[in-house]
């Protein structure tokens, strides 16, 4: 194995300690006990990451989104779990950012 690979594994296991990731995967678990809000919770994050990335502004599509997944949003396990997954979310983009920004790479 060679200095990147170590340090590669020795990275990927300060990350798996994080409290970030630590809560992520507790709230994971706790929502994968209910596969059908699981689903509802990947169809929801699904809905909402393509409404994000088509770059199409529908301001009465998005209120008919919100309106439609409100009730979910209101279940404490589904909003301890999108608001755990976002804060992992927020971390590993700090973390490539500060990675990337560490080469001069154009």
């Amino acid at each position: 194995m060679n200095n990147l690979d170590k340090a590669t594994d020795s990275f990927v296991a300060v990350l798996l300690e994080t409290e970030e990731y630590q809560n992520y995967a507790r709230e994971l678990a706790r929502v994968k006990q209910y596969p059908e809000l699981k689903a509802q919770i990947d169809d929801f994050r699904k809905r909402n990451y393509e409404m994000q990335a088509s770059g199409n502004i529908d301001f009465a599509g998005i209120d008919r989104f919100e309106a439609e997944y409100q009730t979910i949003r209101e279940n404490p396990m589904v909003a301890d779990f999108l608001a755990a997954e976002v804060d992992f979310c927020k971390m590993m983009q700090e973390v490539n950012l500060r990675i990337t920004a560490a080469f001069e790479f154009e």
